[in-house]
């Protein structure tokens, strides 16, 4: 059986056959915010069926496809829609796209993703840089032999998410007056939403905001060396703070605030293109 370095060497392999681009900048795109595609330059569109042991996104507000192109002058490359482990997919499918990215060369990701608030000051439609995460999903993408091209086998987490992009980030937001919030987002198994039993523990631990995926993905993307910027759209409040959770309100705020959320995420690219 061919082993997963093979594996994603296969896949870095086709991905490079079809665009010359050499993309500097990762994005993961999470429910319905896959609006940044449309703002692409030079964009070609992989969808991932067509990429070796890449596997179908099966969530509304995910396209699943690959996307290389131009942002704001900058070759990135683009998860236009997530794997989730509650879709069934183990951790090392879920993740399987970051170490795709590092073997291509990207050192800076841009995480985003739809969650929902338990800050009681928040509102549905505020965009949060996450400062920190919890994971809460049972379970760790690195369970397994330790795959040592990429990193060590205790990979350290003090910084998950780099400081340096979050404060740059932040100051050049406010100086484009985009109202930013930070917080700590926590990550769950799902498919449920979260009790709101659940959502007071997660108040407690700390977090501002909770969710279903990326924190398998910042695992890996720090075990792999690159340095993570990760956005979440609050696109409900969660149980307990508001009534009749459904994936439906996550679509349509993302869709009230994709504007703004187009702007951060150029605003972002610029700023971490000028980050060593």
């Amino acid at each position: 059986m061919m082993g997963i370095t093979a594996e994603i060497n296969e896949s870095v392999d086709f991905i490079t056959s079809k665009s010359d681009l050499v993309p500097k900048i990762g994005l993961i795109l999470g429910s319905g915010l896959g609006v940044m595609g449309d703002e692409l330059s030079e964009k070609i569109a992989i969808p991932y069926d067509e990429i070796p042991y890449f596997k179908s996104s099966t969530v509304k507000g995910h396209n699943g496809r690959l996307l290389i192109g131009k942002l704001e002058g900058t070759p990135v490359m683009i998860m236009d829609g997530r794997f989730h482990y509650y879709e069934g997919y183990d951790m090392a499918t879920v993740t399987y796209p970051v170490r795709v990215m590092a073997k291509l060369g990207i050192e800076k990701l841009i995480v985003t993703n739809s969650a929902g608030g338990c800050n009681p000051t928040f509102t549905p439609g505020n965009l949060m840089l996450i400062t920190d995460h919890i994971n809460f999903m049972g379970t760790n993408p690195l369970i397994g032999p330790n795959l040592e091209d990429f990193g060590t086998r205790f990979p350290d987490m003090s910084e998950a998410y780099d400081r340096e992009f979050l404060d740059k980030v932040q100051t050049e937001a406010k100086k484009a007056h985009i109202d930013l919030k930070q917080g700590v987002y926590m990550g769950f198994s799902g498919p449920t939403y979260e009790t709101p039993a659940e959502v007071r523990f997660a108040q407690i631990a700390g977090a501002s905001a909770v969710g279903m995926s990326t924190v398998p993905e910042v695992i890996v993307a720090k075990h792999s060396g690159l340095k993570v910027l990760g956005i979440s759209c609050i696109t409900n409040l969660a149980a307990g703070l508001q009534f009749n959770l459904n994936h439906e309100e996550v679509v349509e705020t993302t869709e009230r605030v994709k504007e703004i959320f187009k702007k951060l995420v150029r605003l972002s690219v610029k700023t971490l293109t000028k980050v060593d």
